[in-house]
């Protein structure tokens, strides 16, 4: 993907982000319409979130670098709010992962990769020194308190329309099976 690439721009990178921040939104949106009565269904609403948070911090990382490159005040200091919410839309990633690994089925959590495993280190740091930069040359009530609007672009791809496969019966043992393994844990917790 251009988010990893070393010679995107970061105009393409935020525009990519603020595309990915919308499939999820439409992702979200649409998976709470639909009768997802198994542990699979819940599971998938968690990832769907997890990644939906994840799209944001990342729009807002990139959105941040850009209007960073501003010359004025105001668009340093809405760089700083932007850079800020990725910084707590990424805490919130964390926690929706974790919300979707302790669904059942139970899951492990995965060690972070790609693009996140760059951004998780990047966006503190640059977060911290972007903040630290510009108290210091602002007086604090200048700084936006709020994120600014992310750009609303057209998106590039429109998904097919798809159905859902039925549900097998087997899935049921493996929640049923994972369901128990929680109550043991919890029993040997009260011990």
């Amino acid at each position: 993907m251009a988010i990893d690439s070393t010679k995107a721009t970061l105009a393409v990178k935020r525009r990519l982000a603020c595309e990915m921040v919308k499939y999820w939104q439409q992702a979200q949106d649409n998976i709470m319409n639909l009768p997802l009565t198994n542990g699979w269904g819940e599971k998938h609403k968690h990832f769907v979130k997890w990644k939906y948070v994840e799209a944001k911090a990342t729009a807002y990382y990139y959105h941040g670098l850009i209007l960073d490159e501003g010359n004025t005040e105001k668009s340093h200091g809405m760089a700083v709010a932007a850079l800020q919410a990725a910084d707590e839309y990424l805490k919130e990633s964390k926690r929706a992962c974790e919300a979707f690994n302790m669904a059942l089925p139970l899951s492990r959590n995965p060690p972070l990769w790609g693009t996140m495993k760059y951004l998780s280190e990047k966006i503190p740091r640059d977060t911290s020194s972007k903040v630290r930069i510009n108290r210091d040359l602002y007086s604090h009530e200048r700084i936006m308190e709020t994120a600014p609007q992310l750009p609303d672009f057209a998106l590039a791809l429109k998904p097919d329309e798809y159905q859902l496969p039925p549900v097998d019966p087997s899935w049921n043992d493996s929640i049923t099976k994972g369901q128990n393994v929680i109550n043991q844990l919890k029993n040997n917790d009260r011990k």
